[in-house]
């Protein structure tokens, strides 16, 4: 007999075919990650998974986005990969005073999802498994009034709510300006509370220390008290996710 959790996915499987989709693609990994962020509500999950293969289908019709489409974003030498922290996720840095304001929305959407593929299968270590997970840190340091953009990280965070459930396992928020904190309320209005209790800002000692252990001197540059030397994102090469 298969135990409670075998049984959910097996039902999730077959509300997944009676919304007329497939299930051959994917591993239990990528089922599991959606009944997770539906509270192992197999109807929910089949749902918010034939959505997803929708908006895949019709967003992302190359299975990638290319660089053509998003020239503007590719511009910004903003993101770096850092390495790895101690639980083995691939570590990944914004520098939000080089986050210049959006013009194009829809490019910028592109380069979030571009980003969010890239970052996932810098993971991968051999087969792409379908539960892999990324850190992410955003520094705050010497970030303007002119970089603040609630509804840009809004975009952001929604697009990994809603498409990449399961694909964040921290995001920390380093040195953030007292402008920025009216800023942030309005955003965490925006978020899920699954997603919330995945943000950490850090604003005091304390919270630092616990950053550096969690994340590891290996991972972090020496600007945050660690040894990791930062590669831009434009020089990464990683593999194509299978989704």
């Amino acid at each position: 007999m298969a135990n409670p959790h075998e049984f959910k996915l097996n039902q999730m499987k077959e509300a997944i075919k009676m919304l007329g989709s497939s299930t051959e693609k994917y591993g239990d990994p990528t089922y599991q990650r959606f009944l997770i962020d539906r509270s192992m509500d197999p109807k929910k999950a089949a749902k918010m998974f034939v959505e997803w293969q929708k908006w895949r289908s019709s967003f992302v019709p190359l299975g990638f986005i290319p660089n053509s489409e998003i020239p503007e974003q590719l511009e910004q030498r903003k993101l770096f990969f850092s390495g790895f922290s101690k639980n083995g996720h691939p570590v990944w840095i914004l520098d939000a005073d080089k986050y210049y304001p959006v013009k194009d929305q829809d490019q910028y959407k592109k380069f979030v999802v571009q980003f969010l593929d890239k970052a996932i299968a810098s993971g991968m270590k051999g087969k792409e498994i379908g539960n892999e997970k990324i850190v992410a840190i955003i520094d705050m340091q010497n970030a303007g009034y002119k970089y603040v953009d609630a509804n840009r990280l809004i975009t952001c965070i929604k697009i990994i709510q809603t498409y990449y459930p399961e694909r964040l396992a921290k995001l920390y928020m380093l040195n953030m300006p007292w402008f920025f904190r009216g800023v942030w309320k309005m955003v965490a209005l925006a978020l899920e509370k699954e997603t919330l209790d995945k943000v950490m800002i850090v604003s005091n000692e304390k919270e630092r220390t616990q950053f550096m252990a969690e994340i590891g001197e290996d991972a972090l540059p020496k600007e945050f008290g660690g040894n990791a030397k930062l590669q831009a994102y434009k020089d990464i090469e990683a593999r194509r996710l299978q989704c």
